[in-house]
């Protein structure tokens, strides 16, 4: 073999043993460049927080957060010492303002009723309410059923819904669920309305039956329902605003008057005495004078 050519494939093996080692150790060593992020220091939970839970000093802490503030954030963990959660917040989340009740208003149901609504307790039964899952958070309709004063009482027991699309503020005293994540069935139910719905929630619970209805949360329409009554079940007719027979109105009560007293008689006067007649007699110088009655005597 020509040993000039040897020479020439040795050299070739040798460039290519070094390009390929210089290739093998640059991208070995090679590392990619991180671009730094920014991060913010803001108040997060330190543990799942509850709906109704006071704030303490162990439930807060500062932590940085990658990337620009959540809005309604704070950086002072003194801030939110003492506030109220009005919504669930979980470990490790941000601590926001809508998610507390105001400095000052406490925790608890009450701190979870915004200005100028109410909050009504409906007491309940496994029925009522719905079967356990009226919890916070749910959209309910309320039904009453009774007989309506003065009504026809052909009819039977009415039907009407009274409220519609009433938001849950709680359920019971307890916002947790059983072990097994299902609803708690409770006794009492806590509902959001306007003071002019608390009076008719508050006549409705103590003068007929109310029962729950559980809606869609995001369905807001409102229903425009006559009611039924009992005696339309059998016939499927529809009930019709207003009495159809209304009750006759009771005939007026006039009040006895009594008689008015006879007017006394004007007592009997005397008869008028006439004047007497008089008759002057002249007899010389002398004058006399002689009186007659009307019937003619002296």
């Amino acid at each position: 073999m020509n040993k000039r050519f040897l020479g020439v494939l040795a050299f070739a093996f040798v460039v290519a043993s070094i390009a390929s080692l210089m290739l093998w150790r640059l991208l070995n060593h090679a590392q990619p460049t991180k671009a730094a992020t920014a991060t913010t220091r803001i108040v997060i939970a330190t543990r799942d927080l509850e709906v109704g839970t006071v704030l303490k000093e162990t439930d807060v802490q500062l932590a940085d957060w990658p990337g620009s503030a959540p809005a309604g954030s704070s950086a002072r963990a003194e801030d939110m010492v003492g506030r109220g959660v009005i919504m669930p917040v979980y470990a490790k989340e941000p601590l926001i303002e809508s998610r507390l009740a105001a400095k000052g208003a406490g925790g608890g149901l009450a701190a979870m009723i915004p200005p100028g609504m109410r909050a009504v307790a409906v007491r309940v039964n496994e029925v009522v309410g719905v079967a356990g899952f009226v919890v916070p958070g749910m959209r309910v309709d309320v039904l009453i059923s009774g007989n309506r004063p003065g009504g026809d009482g052909n009819l039977g027991t009415l039907t009407r819904t009274l409220l519609q699309n009433l938001e849950v503020l709680s359920a019971g005293q307890d916002f947790k669920k059983d072990q097994e994540g299902k609803p708690v069935t409770v006794q009492v139910v806590n509902l959001l309305v306007t003071p002019e719905q608390a009076e008719q929630l508050s006549l409705a619970t103590s003068q007929t039956n109310v029962q729950l209805v559980l809606r869609n949360p995001l369905d807001r329409d409102t229903a425009k329902t006559p009611g039924t009554a009992l005696a339309l079940l059998f016939t499927g007719d529809k009930l019709k605003l207003g009495n159809p027979n209304p009750p006759a109105a009771p005939a007026p009560v006039r009040p006895r008057v009594a008689p008015p007293a006879p007017k006394p008689q004007a007592e009997a006067q005397p008869p008028k005495k006439e004047a007497p007649f008089v008759m002057e007699i002249l007899s010389g110088d002398k004058k006399s004078e002689q009186k007659f009655d009307n019937g003619g005597a002296k």
